[in-house]
């Protein structure tokens, strides 16, 4: 079995291999095989299917089908892909975009009813421990060419449960909450999005502080008001995104906390405002670790599997809705390409937004990439409205200031 590259799981008979290949790619495949490479599991993605075959020298080759399986390579630039291996539950799993159960397109699960065929099947999932990269040279176990793939990550753990979008600290955990997976125990973060989540998931980290207890008052009447700050920034961002066609609901003013230390996507710290029915376009997180927690209001996060230049016929994988606390977060590899939109008719929403790379990200690119009106993929440098320290003193002027008989302590 020639191969052109060949990569070593992390833990021998498990793991998530994420790839992408050509948009104009027909069939591309690649094997996992055993240390001898005189067996193993392949994989094709064709235009149609994707399709699993259990290869020995000597033995006829056996087809692992999944009958509801009628999806395979898309042709879209900018999508991805990618295939689970799990020896210990038996599974194989492939999937679009994102390594989630989600988007999941094609699962076998060996049979388990004989015991001796089971603890056979592990002892040779166990045993395989590479993964055999064809090139477009090379004719796979289906008698067909393959493309050229590219491996843009390997994952230790394979795809085996749903996984949780909001985060809880250690002290509001319950064994239910760990039962059910209902949410995601801050421990479970990545270390980089681990030490985000404890510079601002404490009681002391809020909008109404007592120095300013009606800050968020005060942002709400900046938004309202016409020649207030907020008003009439929004309306100078109109264009942000889509230069030739102003939109004024695609907008969210960036009020940054502290410097760019060129170690995340723009300033690490951002806090961000939604005014009622505001929402961003959909765009992705240039890899970076992220926490965001919601300080005033609510926010709806729609999460896609990719981003490409046909999103229009991507549909969210997931929906949630967050509220005043909640916190959610995002990984290099989960959760990163998403549409926020305040689905509040009347109420400002208002959150703390915190990126940062992992240490091994030698990139730093400097971009969110987004669709614009055209779904054409365009950069985005997160740019900062104004500093925090400034912007609350200013809003604190604008309210102090505010014709009190029109403007009371009404303001939402």
């Amino acid at each position: 079995m020639a191969n052109t590259h060949c990569l070593d799981l992390i833990v021998h008979g498990q793991g998530v291999v994420i790839f992408k290949t050509s948009a104009s790619a027909d069939v591309c495949s690649f094997i996992f095989n055993n240390k001898t490479e005189h067996a193993g599991v392949q994989i094709e993605f064709n235009k149609r299917h994707v399709k699993a075959k259990i290869i020995s020298n000597g033995s006829s080759p056996i087809e692992l089908i999944d009958s509801n399986n009628n999806s395979g390579l898309q042709n879209k630039n900018g999508i991805f892909y990618w295939v689970s291996i799990d020896s210990q539950n038996q599974k194989i799993q492939a999937g679009i975009g994102e390594a989630r159960i989600e988007n999941i397109i094609y699962k076998y699960e060996f049979p388990k009813s004989d015991i001796a065929q089971f603890h056979k099947n592990k002892a040779f999932l166990e045993s395989l421990v590479k993964v055999n990269l064809l090139d477009s040279q090379e004719k796979n176990a289906f008698g067909q060419a393959a493309s050229s793939i590219e491996v843009i990550n390997l994952l230790r753990d394979p795809i085996r449960k749903k996984i949780p979008l909001l985060v809880k600290d250690t002290h509001a955990l319950t064994m239910t909450h760990i039962a059910s997976s209902e949410f995601l125990p801050k421990s479970s973060l990545s270390p980089t999005a681990e030490k985000l989540y404890d510079c601002m998931s404490g009681k002391n980290f809020v909008l109404n502080s007592p120095d300013f207890p009606d800050f968020a008052k005060a942002i709400e009447y900046s938004i309202a008001t016409p020649n207030k700050w907020c008003h009439e920034k929004i309306k100078e961002k109109s264009t942000e995104f889509n230069k030739d066609k102003p939109n004024i609901l695609e907008t969210y003013l960036r009020i940054t906390l502290g410097e760019n230390n060129g170690e995340s996507p723009g300033v690490p710290y951002v806090m961000e405002i939604w005014p009622p029915n505001h929402y961003s376009p959909i765009h992705n997180h240039a890899g970076a670790n992220a926490i965001i927690r919601v300080l005033h209001g609510e926010i709806n996060v729609s999460l896609y599997p990719y981003l490409c230049n046909s999103q229009n016929s991507v549909d969210p994988f997931s929906k949630i809705n967050l509220v005043k606390n909640d916190i959610t977060w995002i990984s290099p590899t989960l959760n990163q390409t998403h549409k926020l939109e305040n689905l509040n008719n009347s109420k400002t929403c208002i959150t703390i937004q915190c990126y940062l790379y992992d240490k091994k990200n030698n990139i730093h690119y400097d971009y969110f990439d987004y669709l614009d009106n055209d779904n054409n993929v365009q950069k985005y440098e997160p740019d900062s409205d104004m500093d925090f320290i400034e912007f609350k003193k200013l809003m604190q002027f604008e309210w102090e200031s505010r014709d009190k008989k029109t403007y009371g302590c009404n303001v939402m």
